[in-house]
């Protein structure tokens, strides 16, 4: 299944990991790799010479091309941004920013640029800027999203922008990267499939909550002070919402969930922990490898779109 992304990423398959904080490390990003599908280096908010050892880390092994993915928030970004030039990784996805400023630097080292966007203005402005793709994510996604749903974004952007466009937000499966073919997209990101995956360090606590998860279990936070994230709900997120739902101000609400995160991850705290993950958690019923994941997803979705033809009547 040959598209512009796997040409652009010189991957086997259209199939992307997301770049998650704490949980997309080299291990996990390396083995998506060694799959045939793009692993990703999740920067976070870790310090500039912690992800060049990852990349470093990641090298030794695979020797297919994998990515970094960095949150323009972290104070580091500048410094992260020219350690992945100085290392030229193959590409790098970005959230919450611009990545203008860093645009030549990345080009003038071969980095491909894939901003992820929530809207179709931010992907219109990233390809005015020079990206080589979008990831254009829906907020069926886990962690921070945007208003738009996968279904109705992903079109969308296709018909806006001219530049290859990879479909993220609620694909667990087959299914998922055949309907993101159907909107347009030339290749799909999954996150919280790979949370589970027997490669990620992701503590064992926190994948067991995601299989265990219904379609109903996850929510929103922080939709009061415009940095709404999807997780599983538990503990902390029900005096989450209580406090935002009596009007808290936002630094009492920041401090709830400061370093929640690597409680759920490293720790396995799903009491108080930030357990990011996205709607299609229901749908995940078991621990896999992650060239079992990437074969699966493959599989179902050729025999999907070989059989499409199957619906349409003389």
């Amino acid at each position: 299944m040959k598209t512009r992304i796997t040409k652009l990423l010189g991957t086997e398959y259209p199939v992307i990991q997301g770049g998650m904080a704490w949980v997309a490390e080299y291990h996990l990003a390396a083995a998506v790799s060694e799959a045939g599908g793009f692993g990703i280096i999740g920067a976070g908010g870790a310090p500039a010479e912690f992800v060049r050892e990852q990349i470093r880390k990641c090298r030794e092994l695979t020797d297919k091309p994998f990515g970094l993915n960095i949150m323009l928030m972290n104070p580091e970004a500048e410094a992260i941004a020219q350690v992945a030039a100085e290392e030229k990784v193959c590409a790098v996805t970005t959230g919450a920013g611009n990545p203008g400023r860093y645009m030549t630097l990345w080009k003038e080292n071969g980095v491909k640029v894939i901003p992820v966007v929530a809207s179709v203005a931010m992907a219109k402005m990233m390809e005015r800027g020079g990206a080589d793709a979008v990831v254009a994510e829906g907020m069926e996604s886990g962690g921070h999203i945007g208003a738009a749903t996968t279904f109705t974004l992903v079109p969308q952007v296709v018909d806006a922008v001219s530049i290859p466009v990879i479909a993220a937000g609620g694909i667990g499966d087959g299914r998922g990267l055949a309907a993101a073919f159907m909107l347009g997209a030339e290749a799909v990101q999954l996150g919280t499939r790979f949370v589970v995956a027997e490669e990620s360090i992701v503590h064992d606590n926190y994948k067991k909550k995601i299989v265990a998860a219904r379609d109903i279990d996850s929510e929103v936070t922080g939709t009061s002070h415009g940095h709404p994230v999807r997780q599983l709900r538990n503990h902390m997120t029900r005096e989450y919402l209580k406090l935002e739902k009596a009007g808290a101000p936002f630094e009492e609400l920041e401090q709830m969930t400061l370093g929640a995160l690597r409680k759920a991850v490293v720790e396995g705290d799903v009491v108080n922990g930030t357990l990011m993950a996205g709607q299609i958690a229901g749908l995940i019923r078991k621990e896999q490898t992650c060239a079992e994941i990437i074969s699966e997803l493959m599989e179902e979705s050729r025999k999907l779109l070989d059989s499409a033809g199957e619906l349409l009547m003389d």
